[in-house]
């Protein structure tokens, strides 16, 4: 068995169990960013689209109205339940031009420079080759064609997320995580870094420092439960998982936090043409 496997398993597993809170109101920054990636790509009627860790369609959706019924998204990630999500609010839009596919795309086998856009939103971070990863992509896109990848920034989902951290580290310290796996790339500088890493050397990238309103602090908990937090508090036993809601919530009431840090990076290459 592939060495990444469980890793793999336990994104998938985070994930679908998180599907249920994905789409409440405190993540609407899902759709957001996912709509603003898709507006930074210049897709017209009858283009083929890729999305990898598509989620529940948050950057598919707005992709597959941009190309038409001429055109076609195929939606891959690796949690079931997400995708489901995906398929029933597609088809609540009457979008039959989206192939919402379960699958690793690092495993995928599609002819070179099939696309003519991919796009990958909150995902890459979790290839621990993110340029391996990001060269498999780059293949897959014909010239002239364009890639879009966009990431956390700095101080994603704070003040809830060091205030979650500070609560797990008091009740299981043995699941504290000092490191993110986006903080790899969460500047300016080190996304455009990875890229040219990969053989992409002519991305623009743009950061965006933007806040999710919450109708009150208490609404952290539910971007918690339907985000990768999610793998955590699924290892909680119920008496410890209410401690850590407790004290998390505590900490952001004191504050009266009602916004969470969403700041995002876009990068957008163009693949070369045979012609430049």
């Amino acid at each position: 068995m592939n060495q990444l496997a469980p890793a793999k398993a336990l994104i998938a597993a985070t994930y679908a169990s998180a599907a249920s809170h994905f789409d409440d109101p405190p993540l609407a920054f899902w759709a957001r960013i996912g709509k603003a990636t898709v507006s930074r790509v210049p897709l017209g009627p009858g283009d083929r689209v890729l999305d990898v860790c598509s989620g529940s369609g948050a950057s598919a959706i707005p992709a597959a109205q941009a190309v038409g019924p001429e055109g076609s998204v195929l939606a891959v990630d690796l949690a079931d339940a997400l995708l489901a999500r995906g398929r029933a609010k597609a088809g609540s839009l009457g979008l039959s031009n989206i192939d919402f596919r379960s699958a690793d795309f690092e495993a995928m086998d599609i002819p070179p420079e099939h696309f003519d856009a991919v796009v990958c939103v909150f995902g890459i971070f979790f290839i621990p080759d993110m340029a391996a990863a990001v060269r498999r992509l780059w293949q897959w896109l014909r010239p002239g064609g364009t890639l879009a990848i966009t990431t956390w920034g700095p101080d994603v989902l704070e003040p809830g997320n060091t205030a979650f951290w500070d609560a797990i580290r008091v009740h299981r310290p043995d699941l504290y995580k000092s490191f993110r796996p986006w903080e790899r790339i969460d500047t300016a500088d080190s996304l455009r870094a990875m890229l040219a890493e990969a053989g992409v050397t002519d991305a623009s990238v743009e950061a965006e420092h933007s806040r999710q309103p919450l109708a009150s602090p208490d609404d952290w908990w539910v971007i918690a439960l339907g985000s990768g937090y999610r793998g955590t508090i699924d290892q909680l036993d119920a008496g410890t998982r209410e401690a850590v809601r407790r004290d998390t919530l505590a900490a952001l009431r004191a504050r009266n936090a009602i916004t969470a840090e969403t700041n995002a990076l876009y990068a957008v290459a163009r693949k070369p043409s045979p012609r430049g």
